[in-house]
């Protein structure tokens, strides 16, 4: 009798849309994002799509304003999609993420952490979100801190939260 094999985790697709041209100075941009969020989902699996939104300090704060009441930019926003009925065979529409380049690239630097570090801690931290996870109590700040430094750790990029001075949305 053999063994079966190890179930692969189920990771979603993703859409990535580079809005803004601040991005090209970041090639590996786009990697990063994908590595982290097949990262995130091997330790919170989701089958589906999202779509993630590379973009500047500008239209993010756009975003902010229009959907949280909150006037001013910020580093990452998740729009998790509403549960709906879908035809058997279409997949789930897990949502969307926004990263605003400038305020990405200010708390990098600020943190003295690399950008790709930064950004695909933003990453996960957006996914975690379209996934339910929150952080608006302590218990559930630190189950999602303690999730954001096992899957970080995983890519071998250092706690992010070591020297926690960024304010995440």
């Amino acid at each position: 009798m053999s063994a079966k094999p190890a179930r692969r985790a189920s990771a979603p697709d993703i859409e990535i849309d580079i809005q803004s041209p601040l991005w090209e100075t970041q090639p590996e941009a786009e990697a990063t994002v994908r590595a982290a969020v097949r990262a995130a989902a091997t330790r919170a699996p989701a089958d589906g799509e999202m779509s993630v939104l590379l973009a500047d300090d500008a239209a993010v704060k756009a975003l902010n304003r229009d959907w949280r009441g909150i006037d001013k930019p910020t580093n990452v926003l998740s729009f998790p999609a509403a549960e709906t009925p879908r035809a058997a065979g279409v997949p789930a529409f897990l949502g969307d993420i926004a990263i605003a380049f400038e305020t990405l690239e200010r708390e990098a630097r600020e943190e003295d952490k690399p950008l790709l570090h930064h950004l695909a801690h933003l990453a996960v931290h957006g996914y975690l979100h379209l996934l339910g996870y929150d952080h608006e109590t302590d218990s559930e700040a630190e189950a999602m801190e303690a999730l954001e430094r096992e899957i970080l750790a995983a890519m071998r990029i250092p706690d992010p939260y070591a020297a926690d001075t960024a304010d995440i949305a």
